[in-house]
Formats: structure tokens, C-alpha cells, sequence
């Protein structure tokens, strides 16, 4: 975990060094998680940073990196019931946003590094919609982690992002 936390660190700091005239953009987001983790847990809280810097007047690009906490919900499948441990990831890839007025929209792609044991990670995509308020975004996405096995984490999100 450590060792994670000192990359995210790492990441934010070369990044900001690298490109002069960039916008923070930090999020904070609550989600009710879907398809095949809804049976492990029943919502989950994140947070991400992007250093986006424009490529046109309305299209911004940049590399991003977050948290995401996962709580588990203790159940039962075929009369086995089980306890579930909480899980957390580490995305870290790239963001591009798109500057409508009042409308902006994203994705961001890469891959999500598993934090707690045995959770091995995988490629992440989140799409975004949301509602521009001047240095706040009110804003929707979903996200998906695709892990091995055919499993796949997915959660429906809301949040809030502000450009520094």
C-alpha cells in the first residue's frame, strides 16, 4: 500500500513538473456498485486527481490517478453464507474532457492496481457526464474494472470534481 501511495505521489508531482499550463481537477465521488461485485458489496467511495492541459479550445488531455474503496456486504450463495473483506484499487491512466458551456463530458482509461490481497487489478474505462458550474463539475460516470475470470467490478458514480 505504501508502495502505491508513493507512486500516486510520484506520478502527480512529475506530472505537474512536466506541463506549465494545466488545470487540477480533483473528484470525489460516492457509487452503488453493479453486476458481479453487487453480491460482495454494497457501495463504495472514491477519490481522483488529473492534471489535464488543453489540446483545442474545448478538448483537455492528461494523465489522472485515484482511490477507490469498496465496503463489503457479508451474504449467502447456495446456502453458504461467507464474510467478504472490503477491497480497494489505485487507477491510475489517462483523462481527456471535452468543454461544452455548461456540459462536460470524459473518459478515462487505464489500468486500476489492486491494493488489499489477492486482488490483482486490471483495466479500467470511465465514462463521465456532468454539469459545469464554473470550477465545479457535478458530475455521473460509471466505472468498470475488468479482472480475470471473466469478473468485472462496475459501479454507477456521483461526485463532484473542482479545477483548480
Amino acid at each position: 500500500m505504501k508502495k502505491a501511495i508513493l507512486l500516486l505521489g510520484f506520478l502527480v508531482f512529475g506530472v505537474q513538473s512536466s506541463f506549465s499550463q494545466g488545470d487540477f481537477v480533483l473528484g470525489v465521488n460516492l457509487g452503488l456498485p453493479t453486476g458481479d461485485i453487487k453480491d460482495y458489496s454494497n457501495f463504495d467511495v472514491g477519490a481522483d486527481v488529473a492534471y489535464l492541459f488543453g489540446l483545442a479550445e474545448i478538448v483537455k488531455v492528461g494523465p489522472t490517478a485515484g482511490y477507490m474503496h469498496f465496503f463489503s456486504e457479508d451474504g449467502e450463495d447456495d446456502d453458504l453464507s461467507f464474510e467478504a473483506s472490503d477491497f480497494q484499487f489505485i487507477p491510475v491512466g489517462a483523462a481527456g474532457r471535452v468543454d461544452l458551456i455548461f456540459l462536460v463530458a470524459g473518459l478515462d482509461l487505464g489500468y486500476a492496481i489492486g491494493v488489499n490481497d489477492g486482488n490483482d487489478g486490471g483495466f479500467f474505462y470511465r465514462p463521465k457526464i456532468g454539469f459545469s458550474l464554473a470550477m465545479l463539475n457535478i458530475v455521473a460516470s460509471y466505472t468498470n474494472i475488468s479482472i480475470e475470470d471473466n469478473f468485472s467490478v462496475s459501479t454507477f458514480n456521483i461526485g463532484l470534481e473542482f479545477e483548480l
